[in-house]
């Protein structure tokens, strides 16, 4: 399987000791993942986009981009195949306009269901789906969706990314129903603006705020939310991992089924994401 960073936070900020760094870092679980990575960020709203079917670990350039990566919003992947060879097409994040997505999962019988989910990316989307994997089509299928409550190129409300993202994990648990493996789809997408993580199948962990900030003393960003649990459902940052990260952050694991998002305003809020119905933002709980 595969590995997912995401991080979004009110100012931009470096990301080289989670990539590279870091004990368990993602360029370190890439010893394990050796079939591609993919980093991107943003700059001036667009995401730069970087992939390779090399081994993070072992790749220069992978170091590179982690070293200059300073930005606001960051999703990253590393990646063992499981669907597709192992070509820079099947790499993730894959990318359509402002949005970004990565995929740690499995859909089993993929050669079975595939033109079933193909048929579910709208018509005018299919022809930017390039690779083999389930993970791309996940991806596009989401876009889709959200492409029902208005143009892809627009601010999206996070209730519409939210319903677009049930109906995405909804619809491809559906098709790809098998008793004997059932389908792994935890998923993170991000516009920039806003983050949104999944978890269905496989681990993800997300923290808010830290023990004690290193740069507490030089940052014009400092509040209380920081280095505390928040109070108003307001954070500075918001990073979620398929494996928790040594250092100063403070980690929590989701649930089998939850969701995790931050807003363009930076609200966070955590919550199930049904197969039936999803649940009202009244209903999440905000992150405390």
């Amino acid at each position: 399987m595969c590995r997912l960073f995401g991080f979004r936070s009110v100012i931009p900020s470096q990301v080289h000791r989670s990539l590279v760094e870091a004990e368990n870092a993602l360029g370190i679980q890439s010893n394990q993942h050796p079939d591609g990575w993919g980093v991107a960020f943003y700059v001036d709203g667009a995401p730069p986009l970087t992939k390779s079917p090399t081994t993070a670990l072992d790749d220069v350039l992978f170091k590179r981009i982690s070293g200059v990566v300073a930005s606001e919003t960051v999703l990253a992947h590393v990646r063992q195949a499981t669907q597709g060879k192992n070509s820079v097409l099947n790499c993730h994040p894959f990318q359509y306009g402002r949005w970004v997505g990565a995929h740690n999962g499995d859909i089993p019988n993929l050669e079975k269901c595939r033109e079933a989910l193909l048929a579910e990316v709208a018509p005018q989307l299919r022809r930017f789906v390039l690779g083999e994997t389930d993970s791309e089509l996940i991806f596009f299928q989401f876009l889709s969706r959200l492409a029902e409550y208005g143009p892809l190129g627009r601010h999206h409300d996070i209730r519409d990314i939210l319903s677009a993202l049930r109906k995405t994990i909804s619809r491809s648990a559906e098709i790809s129903a098998d008793e004997e493996r059932p389908p792994l789809l935890t998923f993170m997408v991000t516009d920039g603006n806003c983050l949104v993580a999944v978890q269905w199948g496989k681990p993800l962990f997300y923290s808010t705020y830290k023990n004690r900030c290193a740069d507490r003393e030089v940052c014009p960003s400092l509040s209380p939310e920081c280095e505390a649990p928040t109070r108003t459902g307001f954070v500075n940052h918001l990073i979620v991992s398929s494996e928790i990260l040594q250092g100063e952050n403070i980690w929590h694991e989701l649930e089998e089924g939850e969701v995790i998002t931050v807003d363009h305003r930076m609200k966070v809020m955590r919550g199930k994401i049904d197969k039936v119905e999803l649940p009202t933002l009244d209903q999440f709980n905000e992150v405390i």
